[in-house]
C-alpha cells in the first residue's frame, strides 16, 4: 500500500498560488499592522521574496518602516548607484543604518540622492567604496545632521575637505573610520575635533601624514574618546601620544602598532592617566622594554584584558607583572618576543587571570618556549586558542598532553617534515622535504 507523500510547501510559494478571495481571508486573519510587525524582523532577501507573493504583500514588505537597517555587503558586486537611489527613495526618513561596504559601483551622485532622501541616517558604512570623493561628505554634511557613525576606510580620495565638511554639518558624530585615507593631515583632524567634541571612536590606521600636532588636537578636544587606532602612523612620537593620555582619560582601546618611534614613556603615561584601558596593541614597537610594561602594570591597570606586543624587547619580568596586576587579562600576544622563557609562562599560568579569564595566548616565534610552558597553561580552563608557530622546542607530545586537560583548545602549530635519510651513495645532500619542493 502506498504511503501518502508528506506535504512540503514554503509559505511564500503557497501564498502566491492563492486566489484573490483566499488572499483576502488571510489578510483578514492577519491584520496589516501585524504583518508589518512580522516583516520588521526579516532581512533584505526575505523581504524581497515576500514582496513577490502578492500585491498587498508587496506594499507591506516594501514599506519604508521595514527598511531601517540594511546591509548590502553580500550583494556588493551587484550594487550600482541606481540601486542605492531607489532604496533611498523607498526608505526615506525611516532608514537609520546602511552598510555599502565593498560596493565599488557606488559613487558620489548616488550618495547625494541618498543623503537628500535619508536625512535621519545615523550609521553609514562606505568602507572600500573607492569611487567616492569629498563630494559625498559635503552631501552628508548638508543633509544628514543626525549622522553618528561613519566608515570611510580605504576611500583614498578623501581629503581634509571631507573632515571640514563633516565638522560643520554632523556635530553628533561619535565614530569615524578614515583608515588608509592617506591624504588627511593635521589640518583636517583639527577641524573635525573642534566641532565634534562627542567623538568616542577614531580610526586613523594608515594615515601616514599624521604627526604629533594632530594628536595634540585630539587630546585637547576629545575628552570622551574611548577607542583610538594609530597603526602604522609612523611619524608620531611620545610627545603626541602623551598629550592623548593626558586629555583622554576614558580611553579603553589604543593601537599604536608599527609606530616605531614610541618608547616606555608612553606606557608610563598610560598607566598614570588612563585607568580604564582594556586593549593595548604595540606590535613592532621595538623600543618598548620591561621597564615600561612593569610601570604600566603596577600603576593602575586592573581592567586590562587584551594586550598585543609582538616584536618588543620584553622578558619574563613583564609577564610576572601582568600576572600580578592584570587579573582580567583575556588576550595576550607575545609573537616574536624572543626573550620570553618557560619561567615567564609559569608565572602567567599561576596568576589570577589564568584560571578563569585567559582565552587567547600567542607564542609564535618564541624560540625559548618548550613543552614546560604548555604544562604551566593546563590549568587555564578558559583558554580557547594558543599560537605556537615556529616554537621549535614545542613537540607533538607536549601538545597532546595539553589537550588531555583542555580538550576543546585550538592549537595552531607547524612541524617541519622529518629530514629524509641520506642516499645510499652518500653524495646527495640532506634536505628536508620542504626544501626539496622549493
Amino acid at each position: 500500500m502506498l504511503k501518502p507523500r508528506p506535504l512540503k510547501l514554503k509559505l511564500a510559494h503557497s501564498l502566491s498560488m492563492f486566489s484573490n478571495s483566499d488572499e483576502a481571508v488571510i489578510n483578514k486573519k492577519l491584520p496589516k499592522e501585524l504583518l508589518l510587525r512580522i516583516f520588521s524582523f526579516l532581512d533584505v532577501v526575505t523581504l524581497c521574496r515576500c514582496a513577490q507573493v502578492s500585491r498587498s504583500w508587496n506594499v507591506l514588505a516594501l514599506d519604508g518602516s521595514n527598511w531601517q537597517r540594511i546591509d548590502l555587503f553580500d550583494f556588493q558586486r551587484d550594487i550600482e548607484g541606481r540601486v542605492v537611489e531607489n532604496i533611498s527613495k523607498r526608505c526615506g526618513g525611516f532608514l537609520r543604518k546602511l552598510s555599502l561596504r565593498g560596493c565599488l559601483g557606488v559613487g558620489d551622485s548616488a550618495l547625494r540622492t541618498f543623503a537628500q532622501n535619508c536625512r535621519n541616517i545615523e550609521l553609514l558604512s562606505l568602507n572600500g567604496c573607492t569611487k567616492i570623493t569629498d563630494s559625498t561628505c559635503n552631501s552628508l554634511s548638508k543633509f544628514c545632521p543626525k549622522l553618528k557613525h561613519l566608515d570611510l576606510a580605504s576611500c583614498t580620495s578623501i581629503t581634509n575637505l571631507s573632515l571640514k565638511a563633516l565638522s560643520e554639518g554632523c556635530p553628533q558624530l561619535e565614530q569615524l573610520n578614515i583608515s588608509w585615507c592617506d591624504q588627511v593631515t593635521k589640518d583636517g583632524i583639527q577641524a573635525l575635533v573642534r566641532c565634534c567634541p562627542g567623538l568616542k571612536g577614531l580610526f586613523l590606521k594608515g594615515c601616514t601624514q599624521l604627526e604629533d600636532e594632530a594628536l595634540k588636537h585630539i587630546g585637547a578636544h576629545c575628552p570622551e574618546l574611548i577607542t583610538l587606532n594609530l597603526q602604522t602612523c609612523s611619524q608620531i612620537t611620545d610627545e603626541g601620544l602623551i598629550t592623548i593620555c593626558r586629555g583622554c582619560h576614558r580611553l579603553q582601546s589604543l593601537c599604536v602598532s608599527g609606530c616605531a618611534n614610541i618608547t616606555d614613556a608612553i606606557l608610563n603615561a598610560l598607566g598614570q592617566n588612563c585607568p580604564r584601558l582594556r586593549i593595548l596593541e604595540v606590535a613592532r614597537c621595538s623600543q618598548l622594554t620591561d621597564v615600561g610594561f612593569t610601570t604600566l602594570a603596577r600603576v593602575s591597570l586592573p581592567a586590562l584584558s587584551d594586550t598585543h606586543k609582538p616584536e618588543c624587547r620584553i622578558t619574563d619580568g613583564t609577564l610576572i607583572q601582568l600576572s600580578i596586576h592584570c587579573p582580567r587579562l583575556q588576550v595576550l600576544s607575545l609573537s616574536h618576543c624572543e626573550l620570553i622563557t618557560d619561567d615567564g609562562i609559569r608565572h602567567l599560568g599561576s596568576g589570577p587571570c589564568a584560571h578563569d579569564r585567559l582565552e587567547v595566548i600567542e607564542l609564535d616565534n618564541c624560540p625559548l618556549i618548550t613543552d614546560a610552558s604548555l604544562e604551566h597553561l593546563k590549568t587555564c580552563h578558559s583558554l580557547d586558542r594558543i599560537e605556537l608557530y615556529d616554537c621549535q622546542q614545542i613537540t607533538r607530545t607536549g601538545i597532546k598532553r595539553l589537550r588531555t586537560h583542555l580538550p576543546n583548545i585550538k592549537v595552531h602549530a607547524y612541524f617541519a617534515p622529518v629530514t629524509p635519510p641520506p642516499s645510499v651513495g652518500g653524495s646527495r645532500q640532506r634536505f628536508c622535504r620542504c626544501c626539496i619542493l622549493l
